[in-house]
């Protein structure tokens, strides 16, 4: 990680939808999917989708605070997945794909108490917001093939059934945020 960057991690669900999601926005340096928030060292995909090591499937993003703030990142998060379903996101479910923040610093933990309470405000969903928002403790990358995932495998059905869709949303909401496509 470079001096002037900043980390932000979270988890919206499939790790794989996030990281699609994120690494298109301008000022994000890298995002790596990855297990978050659990008590298991090292786990591996498969220890995760048991449920019994406490991860999330997460994403960390290394972003340059100075063209776009975690402040939208978070914005981007609220509007690209459900926060009202506890440990699900459309078929998928389980406590690993729970909806999460993982702050690094106090800075992180205020602005995230902020958005969540001003989305709530809002009445943008029907539901009450259950995304937690604890403190950081660990991150683990996720295994090799499990990378850049849906631009290795866009033409699968997941894929454009579930992430295909999220990314024209994100097009459409965030377009200034967007990077051009090259």
């Amino acid at each position: 990680m470079s001096k002037t960057s900043s980390l932000a991690t979270i988890a919206g669900g499939c790790f794989w939808c996030t990281e699609a999601i994120f690494k298109r926005l301008k000022g994000v340096v890298s995002v790596m999917p990855g297990f978050a928030g659990g008590w298991q060292n090292t786990p591996t995909y498969q220890d995760v989708c048991s449920g019994k090591t406490g991860h999330a499937e997460a994403v960390q993003i290394e972003f340059d605070p100075k063209i776009i703030s975690f402040k939208k990142l978070l914005e981007v998060f609220w509007h690209l997945h459900d926060p009202t379903t506890l440990n699900q996101q459309g078929a998928d479910y389980g406590t690993q794909y729970r909806s999460a923040i993982f702050y690094h610093d106090e800075e992180q933990k205020k602005k995230a108490l902020d958005s969540k309470k001003s989305l709530e405000k809002s009445g943008a969903y029907k539901s009450p917001v259950v995304t937690e928002i604890v403190p950081f403790t660990n991150f683990y990358p996720a295994e090799n093939y499990h990378q850049n995932y849906f631009d290795r495998n866009s033409y699968q059905p997941y894929c454009q059934a579930v992430i295909d869709p999220k990314i024209q949303k994100l097009y459409r909401e965030f377009k200034k945020e967007v990077k051009p496509v090259s």
